[in-house]
């Protein structure tokens, strides 16, 4: 029993010198990672490592033209000297305050800077926008850093075409369509399209058909007594065939004889929608007069509406008609800014001497800067 006794004393004393052992060495210092994974911070942040610091763009810098946005900062550094290689993301906010695009991780740069171009963003023109950016590694983040100056102004856009969306102001001589026949491009802030005889046009191609959505534009030089009986401000269809017989003809129509008569037709998969007799309004239009024009198709309901003053002006001109069946699936969808001739002749094709601007066909609302 006391052999026992003393044989149990022994190895608790063992155990016990051992731990007082393990305990009196050194700490080691805690690495960066380490110590950024034990929990977050009170900002959120799970890395200890200083906020990036942003140096361009800065204070609502006005981008140029074409210019992808390139946002710069000075690179975190650990809060221990490690060397670890940090990755950044960059966010961009619009002026409400909406996160608007965030970039995947971004490899640090080996100097003193980081820069990332935005190519992706879609944004939009003549707007103020902020940025922040933090660094990461692996799961673990950093802080954002905090300044309401990192900031910049987008240039004003000349336009795109991109899936089921296009968008043309028509500005600084350059268009995203192709033009057809005389047309000349006016010189100015507004810019804008005058469409010279009734064989000039504007034609687009989506690379996606859009199934329901709006196509808009603001026209100026149209008055009410034009050329034509039966002369079209835009229209589009499937393919490039004859607009006048095209199976998913869309036109809506300014005619001048009579003066100021507005008319238009639809043609989905299984329907045929048009205004037809009194259906076809007319309207004493001014030349010096700044209309907004707009279509829509959407939910088996086509309409046409006209504002005359802008996009923001007075409501004078709205008409609609449900469809039935199937919708509209034009492929190749193409669009046209006027309209080609067709088999009624250049009496059917566009008004003439009018001028276009502004124009935007998608399932999105229009722009705020196509707007002006």
């Amino acid at each position: 029993m006391t052999r026992k006794f003393w044989l149990c004393l022994a190895v608790c004393a063992l155990a016990l010198a051992v731990a007082c052992a393990r305990q009196s060495a050194s700490p080691t210092s805690p690495t960066a990672i380490g110590a950024g994974s034990t929990g977050a911070a009170p900002d959120g942040s799970t890395l200890k490592v200083s906020a990036p610091v942003p140096l361009s763009p800065m204070n609502a810098l006005k981008l140029d033209i074409a210019t992808v946005p390139t946002l710069v900062i000075t690179n975190s550094t650990f809060a221990y000297g490690s060397t670890v290689a940090l990755t950044y993301r960059f966010q961009i906010f619009s002026a409400a305050g909406v996160a608007v695009y965030t970039s995947s991780q971004v490899p640090g740069s080996a100097g003193a800077t980081t820069s990332h171009a935005a190519t992706t963003a879609a944004l939009e023109g003549e707007q103020t926008y902020t940025w922040q950016a933090r660094a990461e590694y692996g799961d673990l983040f950093g802080p954002w850093f905090s300044s309401s100056s990192a900031s910049f102004v987008t240039p004003t856009s000349e336009g795109f075409i991109k899936g089921n969306e296009m968008y043309d102001p028509l500005i600084n001589g350059k268009t995203v369509g192709e033009l057809h026949g005389p047309t000349a491009f006016a010189v100015g802030q507004t810019g804008g399209v005058t469409l010279g005889d009734h064989d000039a046009y504007i034609s687009y191609e989506l690379p996606q058909t859009l199934l329901e959505g709006e196509f808009s534009l603001l026209v100026t030089d149209m008055p009410a007594n034009t050329k034509g009986g039966k002369t079209k401000l835009f229209a589009m269809g499937q393919g490039y065939s004859d607009i006048v017989t095209n199976e998913y003809r869309m036109t809506v129509e300014k005619r001048g004889d009579p003066p100021g008569i507005v008319a238009w037709r639809f043609i989905a998969r299984d329907d045929v929608i048009d205004t037809e007799g009194a259906e076809r309004e007319e309207y004493n239009f001014q030349a010096h007069l700044l209309y907004f024009w707009r279509a829509t198709w959407q939910s088996n309901y086509f309409e046409v509406e006209i504002r005359e003053g802008g996009f923001s002006g007075q409501t004078v001109y709205r008409k609609g008609k449900h469809w039935e069946g199937r919708g509209y699936e034009a492929n190749p969808h193409v669009l046209y800014v006027g309209a080609p001739i067709g088999r009624s002749g250049p009496d059917g094709a566009s008004v003439n001497g009018v001028k276009i601007r502004q124009v935007y066909v998608g399932p999105f609302r229009r722009p705020a800067s196509a707007n002006q």
